[in-house]
């Protein structure tokens, strides 16, 4: 069997906060306590645990997480950034602020999570391909 990643922890000031910040974005399920963390499971079976008792709030480390999304699901979250009045940007450093971009002919932007972490809608992958 090939390798699969199958959870990932963020860390955050407040586990639950961050969590529906994400889930409310997605408009997905409610994320659920697993021992001590906020899981908001993902497509494949990948997990974001959020956990806010490993690191103080000044030591957490800031992450990027990308979504591949459709371009309906991308229409419903572009349009619930701006219905909450969230800062987005179209660019990876806080450029092009309250646009999107159109790489590799898709549509992608930024937000920030509670705590900084940068989270990417994207309709089309850009990563490397095997």
């Amino acid at each position: 069997m090939a390798a699969r990643l199958d959870h990932t922890i963020v860390h955050s000031s407040d586990s639950t906060t961050s969590a529906r910040f994400l889930t409310d974005l997605l408009d997905a399920p409610e994320p659920r306590p697993f021992g001590p963390f906020v899981a908001r499971p993902g497509a494949g079976g990948l997990t974001i645990d959020y956990a806010d008792f490993i690191v103080k709030p000044e030591q957490i480390v800031l992450q990027h997480l990308a979504f591949l999304v459709s371009e309906a699901e991308f229409d419903a979250i572009y349009g619930r950034v701006q219905e909450r009045r969230l800062p987005y940007w179209s660019e990876p450093g806080h450029e092009g602020s309250q646009q999107i971009n159109h790489r590799s002919g898709g549509r992608g932007l930024y937000v920030d999570d509670p705590d900084g972490h940068a989270i990417e809608f994207l309709t089309v992958s850009e990563g490397p391909r095997a």
